[in-house]
């Protein structure tokens, strides 16, 4: 098993003895959601692909006094996946809640100039990367009989066209489908699964898009009643809320942190 085990954590926090699972942690997003979640009492198991920069954001929860496991892999790869949530049993005795939210995503092309593989891996990282964490996330979360609670990231692309790719859209809507199905499957085992319609958030991804088409910047605020991008971690912190106790009678939801794109007649 690669990883890293951080001791000490915060026993006050909303998320308090649980262990928590967080993809595309390395940076974004994900990073922010590592500290949070770290801060706020939870064990945390770190995926990303880049090795160095996940064993960074364990390094830097250890000197804050958290508890972490970083252990790379591919979301897309069900045996990483698989491999993932056996160090959280092993290290951490079990797996309490999920934030699936590795993400990928392309621009600036049409449909019909969209390469296959941009198809392909598009779909394997947003879809088939939330279908593998969930297959080897429940299963877990079955056995304990404690429940637990799985946050998925889509999007406002999963609402409608935003300007972001075909195969992206496609792929964003998809994780509202499965998030839905999921929680009313698994909702009499006292699971909770919910997805966040997430904003445009100041990423590396977000990031390199508007470095490549500049004008992106300004169309993607521009429907917002908040007329800036999310910082990570505001979306952090709705998905360690989803994942608390505190949101106990909230499941099947697309839970929206986007600025208030969503209560715009146009988004409808």
């Amino acid at each position: 098993m690669t990883g890293e085990e951080i001791t000490q954590g915060n026993h006050q926090g909303m998320l308090a003895g649980q262990v928590a699972m967080i993809t595309g942690a390395s940076s974004g997003i994900g990073a922010a959601a590592a500290h949070l979640f770290a801060q706020e009492g939870a064990a945390v198991v770190l995926m990303a692909r880049r090795a160095e920069k996940l064993r960074a954001i364990a390094e830097e929860i250890t000197a804050k006094g958290g508890r972490a496991l970083a252990v790379p892999g591919d979301v897309a790869d069900s045996g990483d996946v698989r491999r993932v949530v056996e160090a959280a049993v092993e290290q951490f005795g079990g797996l309490d809640c999920a934030f699936n939210n590795a993400g990928y995503a392309t621009v600036g092309t049409l449909l019909h100039e969209t390469e296959d593989e941009i198809f392909d891996r598009t779909m394997d990282v947003n879809v088939r990367g939330v279908w593998n964490c969930m297959k080897h996330q429940l299963p877990v979360m079955l056995a304990s009989g404690r429940g637990g609670s799985v946050v998925n990231t889509s999007s406002t692309a999963g609402r409608y066209a935003t300007g972001a790719s075909v195969p992206y859209v496609a792929a964003k809507h998809a994780i509202l489908g499965i998030t839905r199905a999921a929680a009313a499957e698994y909702g009499a085992q006292g699971i909770r699964v919910n997805a966040l319609v997430v904003g445009t958030t100041r990423s590396e991804m977000i990031d390199e898009a508007v470095r490549q088409f500049p004008h992106l910047e300004q169309a993607f605020i521009a429907p917002q009643i908040q007329k800036r991008m999310a910082d990570p971690r505001e979306i952090a912190e709705a998905a360690a809320w989803l994942c608390s106790g505190r949101a106990s009678f909230v499941t099947g939801t697309a839970m929206p942190v986007d600025g208030g794109i969503s209560a715009q007649a146009k988004a409808e």
